[in-house]
């Protein structure tokens, strides 16, 4: 199942597929390790929800839900 990395639930993982966006802001994620076929999984929010916090390549990272709108996951039904 096809969700956007802001759609992820807390300790859901999935893996990316794809990434979109502007020509700066596309470089930035790939940059940033958010590669097609990377692992990453959700850990949690901020109360107001914005930003969001990853676990990718052994790394924490952290998102402005808008940037997540860019980035493509495939999660499996099981998770």
């Amino acid at each position: 199942m096809e969700k956007k990395l802001s759609e992820l639930k807390p300790g859901e993982k999935g893996i990316i597929i794809k990434v979109q966006g502007s020509g700066a802001l596309r470089r930035r994620l790939l940059d940033m390790g958010l590669v097609k076929g990377t692992e990453i999984e959700m850990v949690r929010k901020s109360p107001l929800g914005d930003p969001i916090e990853f676990v990718l390549r052994g790394y924490n990272l952290s998102l402005r839900k808008a940037e997540c709108e860019n980035v493509h996951v495939e999660v499996n039904a099981q998770t």
